[in-house]
């Protein structure tokens, strides 16, 4: 998972991008980079890290032009490293192009093997580097056509911004996997994965970008196409990203995401009531569907653990090391509120275990009497090819255990998880989103050796 942001048409283009960045932390932790183009040339910022630790008043003056293109990563191809920072930036026939990605390519090995043959030489161990050298090879003097061409050769998920001169284009796979809006500045345009980094540019938000479509943006000029049979391919909206992964405060899929949330909640309450003193979520985006389930039941809903807002998100650490040192400094139980009460605790999802684990067993060293859990989304039996970083099946808890094995792991009196078909039920589009990772069945064929890594494999 990833953030996007394309500036279009403003004189504080970069400016705009760091704000959108910083709106979109929460898609990835790992790196963060900045491209501008200045009417001569390409201006680049990059680094390992968090975008506000990356950029400061001195270095973004540096980033000099009116267009911009950005990027935050949390890696679903291709390992952790300095290599695989995001945009990439190149220069073809003395025309300067840069590319920020969101998901994750299918027939990545295929594309990969093809151009390796043609000559290629890749610098990254990234999918996305496929969709570069492709539009090298493709190029032409018809911008539209240009990467109508490209883009119809890619297979998978895909939500992509590309820099190329003084233009910016935004583009979203026939499925629409993965999100991405636009939105209105000034006299220019926004692309960017939410709508929360719109609110806090304040700039007006327009409109989601269809599946299929490419917007071509140049000044304050748009101009919108749809790639070949587009109208035609299955929508497969990724649920997880109203789970767990977009903001409460964002627009995606045409629903509010904190909404969604609380009608998870309110459903979970109707299909696995339990007799408890009061309700509480797992920060922070346990909460929203803890306050769904305790409205529903007319229980009290209470905040029982404080989330230490300094530390990032648990779920997106690239090791288990990490994951488990931030589980523990993360979240810090209120003994006073917990000791000697039975607790209903509302948790998004599960997924290897571990870290729920240790989450109850703080809960219970601070008194619970008894420990309910909850979780707002069905098991989590299968991994993602589409741009999360689900591990193989052999990780995955659910895969293996049944739920009342789960509830014995994780120690809870008990254990319920909301159904498929609860899930669905609360969704606008509910025949629009892809559930793979609760089912098994994929929408896309998945190639038998795919592997986060399988670039470095080569």
């Amino acid at each position: 998972m990833c953030g996007i942001v394309g500036i279009s048409h403003h004189k504080e283009a970069s400016q705009m991008a760091f704000l959108g960045l910083y709106a979109l932390q929460h898609r990835g932790e790992e790196s963060a980079g900045i491209v501008t183009y200045d009417g001569k040339e390409t201006h680049v910022i990059k680094k390992m890290g968090l975008a506000v630790d990356n950029f400061d008043e001195s270095n973004i003056g540096k980033l000099k032009g009116h267009v911009a293109i950005a990027h935050t990563r949390y890696s679903t191809t291709g390992s952790n490293a300095v290599k695989n920072v995001q945009p990439i930036v190149v220069t073809h026939r003395k025309r300067p192009m840069a590319v920020a990605h969101n998901g994750n390519l299918t027939n990545t090995e295929e594309l990969y093997s093809r151009l390796e043959e043609e000559g290629a030489i890749f610098q990254t161990s990234m999918d996305s580097e496929v969709i570069v050298h492709l539009l090298a090879r493709a190029a032409n003097g018809d911008l539209k056509e240009w990467f109508l061409k490209v883009l119809a050769q890619l297979k998978g998920a895909f939500s992509l911004i590309f820099l190329v001169e003084d233009t910016i284009i935004g583009a979203r796979d026939p499925h629409g996997f993965r999100p991405l809006s636009l939105g209105k500045l000034g006299d220019g345009y926004i692309l960017a994965s939410e709508s929360c980094a719109f609110d806090l540019m304040k700039a007006e938000f327009v409109r989601e970008i269809e599946p299929g479509e490419v917007v071509i943006i140049k000044g304050n000029k748009i101009e919108s196409v749809f790639l070949p049979g587009a109208s035609k391919a299955v929508r497969a909206h990724c649920v997880f990203e109203n789970i767990y992964f977009a903001r409460p405060d964002s627009h995606i899929f045409g629903d509010n995401v904190y909404q969604v949330r609380k009608r998870l909640g309110a459903q979970l309450a109707k299909e696995h009531p339990a007799k408890a003193d009061f309700v509480m979520g797992i920060p922070d985006s346990g909460n929203y569907a803890a306050l769904g389930y305790a409205q529903e039941l007319k229980m009290p809903f209470e905040i029982g653990m404080i989330r230490n807002h300094y530390i990032g998100r648990t779920f997106i650490q690239p090791t288990q090391f990490l994951r488990e040192f931030r589980v523990r400094v993360k979240l810090n139980p209120i003994r006073e509120m917990i000791e000697g009460r039975r607790v209903v605790v509302v948790e998004d999802s599960i997924v290897r275990g571990t870290t729920s684990r240790n989450r109850i067993a703080e809960i219970r060293e601070a008194g619970a009497k008894e420990i309910h859990m909850r979780i707002s989304c069905p098991p989590i039996i299968s991994p993602c090819f589409y741009g999360i970083d689900f591990p193989s099946t052999r990780e995955l808890i659910a895969h293996s255990k049944s739920v009342q094995e789960i509830a014995d792991f994780i120690k809870v009196d008990s254990l319920a998880y909301l159904s498929l078909e609860g899930m669905m039920a609360v969704m606008k589009t509910q025949g629009d989103f892809c559930t793979s990772c609760f089912t098994g069945k994929y929408p896309l064929h998945i190639p038998s050796n795919a592997d986060k890594l399988i670039l470095e494999k080569q």
